[in-house]
Parts: C-alpha cells; sequence; structure tokens
C-alpha cells in the first residue's frame, strides 16, 4: 500500500478544527516535517506548474512590479516570481516556514514575512500588481473561505492581476478530506470582490491518480474602467 503523504497533516487539520483553531496547524505541521521528517503536502519543492502556466495568458508586467506571494511555504513559487523580475513580497502564517524559506534562498530579493492572511497589514491592500494564491483556500474550512477571498483580492492593486489555482469539485460532491475541494461558485466568488475574470480552466493534472483542478486569472479594474 502507498503511505498517504498527507496523513499527518490531515491528522493535524482534524484535531485542529476540532479544539476550534483552524489555523494553528500549519505551524505545527512545518515543525514536525523539520524535527521529524513529517510530508508537507503542497511542498514539491519547485514553482507550481499549474500556476506558471497562466502566465502565458497574462500581459508583459514592467520589471519590479510590486507582486505578493499568499502562504509561501517554502518559497519556491515566490523565488520564481523574483527570478521574473517582480519586486516580491511572500507571506506565511507558520514562523518555521519562513525560516525554511531563508535558509534555503539565503541571497534572495524576496521579501519573507511571517504574517496571517486574516490580519494583513493594512498597507499591502491594493498594492499589488501581481497577488499569486495557490492551495491555501482548499486547505481552510469553507466557513472561513468567503474572507480568506476577501482578503486576497484587496491584495490586488487597480489594474493588478491575481493568479489562481485549487482543487475542483461539483457542489453535489462531498467535500472530503483535506485539501478540501472549492466549488465553480465559490471560484466566482472573486468577481464579488471587485475582480473580473480574465481566464478559467476546470482540468485534471497529471498526478497519479488525476486530480481536478480550478486554475484562473483575475483582474481588478483600474480608476478610469471603473469610473
Amino acid at each position: 500500500m502507498i503511505p498517504d503523504k498527507r496523513a499527518v497533516a490531515r491528522a493535524l487539520a482534524a484535531k485542529a478544527l476540532v479544539e476550534g483553531r483552524p489555523l494553528d496547524w500549519f505551524e505545527s505541521l512545518y515543525q514536525k516535517a523539520r524535527d521529524e521528517g513529517a510530508k508537507v503536502p503542497w511542498a514539491d519543492m519547485v514553482p507550481n506548474p499549474n500556476v506558471t502556466h497562466l502566465f502565458k495568458f497574462l500581459p508583459k508586467f514592467a520589471p519590479l512590479q510590486p507582486a505578493l506571494k499568499v502562504a509561501c511555504g517554502y518559497g519556491d513559487d515566490a523565488e520564481w516570481l523574483a527570478a521574473h523580475e517582480f519586486e516580491v513580497t511572500a507571506f506565511d502564517i507558520a514562523p518555521t516556514a519562513i525560516a525554511e524559506c531563508r535558509r534555503r534562498f539565503p541571497a534572495s530579493k524576496v521579501n519573507y514575512v511571517v504574517a496571517d492572511l486574516f490580519a494583513a497589514p493594512r498597507i499591502w491592500n491594493g498594492r499589488f500588481h501581481l497577488v499569486w494564491e495557490s492551495y491555501t483556500l482548499q486547505v481552510l474550512p469553507p466557513e472561513l473561505r468567503p474572507g480568506a477571498i476577501r482578503a486576497i483580492s484587496q491584495f490586488v492593486a487597480p489594474g493588478g492581476y491575481l493568479v489562481f489555482a485549487a482543487r475542483g469539485r461539483e457542489a453535489n460532491e462531498p467535500k472530503g478530506l483535506m485539501p478540501w475541494p472549492l466549488t465553480r461558485a465559490e471560484v466566482a466568488e472573486f468577481t464579488a470582490c471587485g475582480l473580473s475574470e480574465v481566464f478559467f480552466e476546470d482540468y485534471f493534472d497529471k498526478e497519479n491518480p488525476p486530480a481536478r483542478r480550478f486554475r484562473a486569472c483575475f483582474r481588478k479594474l483600474d480608476e478610469v474602467e471603473s469610473a
């Protein structure tokens, strides 16, 4: 039998939910990964190909445009953005994850920050021309997702873009185990937060077995367009 690479994460998430602290398990998981070699299931140690694919649908960005990586984990996505000439801020709620980013990339130009999505610095609102969100919403219980979507949408500057990827499911399908797939209606909540959908894809990836995913690009109207 193939070991479940998500077993430790699922156990920690389940315990945290029962105890009413649904965000605490991320730091616990990264600590277990550091101290016991536990698997962080979303950490493939390479930039997420499900998101880098989306950049073909975006315009060319000028060098040093501000970009934000939401829940950066071990930093591979943030470093990809930096290598593509963005001025990158990357945050994670887990201090151990941020410490590992700094250890892995000691000469990095990325500004790595410990921060909570639900209590992020207000100065970030409307600041970033590119926001990258992948796999964060799918590890949050559904009741927290609307607030998370609002927070992520607020980061996008007028005229800026959001790239997004998550597991997907039909609304009548079971929620399943963590990571909990999103419905199409949940993804559409970004448009209710002032973003317009530029591209959307519902597809199966190349995992074994294949996982159904949604990925999308959104754009926030600039001041002239919204006038």
